[in-house]
């Protein structure tokens, strides 16, 4: 595995979970980071100089010797297949397929369920809580019963699917989103936590973490 010349710039919130899950697999990578905060609150990220390195306007983004990037999902595919091995973005087209899906989920399911009800508690969305939460269940029901037959999302090993999925997740009660009836995915996140390298997200004490 080859080695950045530079610390990779990581552009981010400390309480955004699509910051965090890159955050967690430049850890895991082991790689050198500066972490430079973006005050969402005073609108940097929607300022020239951000927006040159986003169009969109979001957190979060790297910038790695002169490579820009954005989307954590991107990221993620990036730093595994240029700083990581196989294990953690499979070469083979089924494992492949399954990070694919699980990365979709996270883009979907996991962001319009756990992350948007904890919006409304964490930075005052205007959302339907009831209806956010509600697909949290569903999303949670799914992984409980997928991680009953393997430890991690895809398989024996954790992948970068893990690592999407992971943050929302473990915050999903700051959102009022009650994770006791999953025990296959409580024990799930604690075997990612468990891995060599992991750093946690600041806990924000809001909804049924108060």
């Amino acid at each position: 595995m080859t080695k950045p010349t530079r610390p990779i710039s990581l552009y981010r919130h400390p309480l955004s979970g699509h910051s965090h899950r890159v955050e967690l697999m430049l850890s895991l990578l082991q790689l050198p980071t500066e972490l430079k905060d973006v005050d969402l609150m005073k609108g940097a990220h929607k300022q020239a100089e951000f927006l040159a390195m986003n169009r969109f306007g979001q957190v979060p983004v790297i910038d790695d010797a002169g490579v820009v990037l954005a989307d954590s999902n991107a990221i993620l595919v990036y730093l595994a297949r240029r700083y990581g091995n196989d294990s953690w973005l499979p070469r083979d087209a089924i494992g492949e397929a399954g990070v694919q899906r699980w990365l979709s989920v996270a883009a979907g399911q996991i962001a319009f369920g756990p992350a948007a009800a904890r919006l409304i508690t964490v930075f005052g969305a205007k959302l339907n809580a009831d209806e956010v939460i509600a697909r949290a269940h569903a999303v949670l029901k799914v992984m409980n019963d997928e991680l009953a037959h393997q430890p991690f999302l895809i398989g024996a090993s954790p992948t970068i699917a893990d690592v999407a999925v992971y943050t929302y997740v473990a915050h999903a009660p700051e959102g009022n989103v009650d994770l006791a009836d999953y025990a296959n995915v409580r024990a799930w996140l604690q075997r990612i936590e468990a891995l060599p390298g992991f750093v946690g997200m600041k806990k924000t004490a809001a909804g049924l973490a108060a």
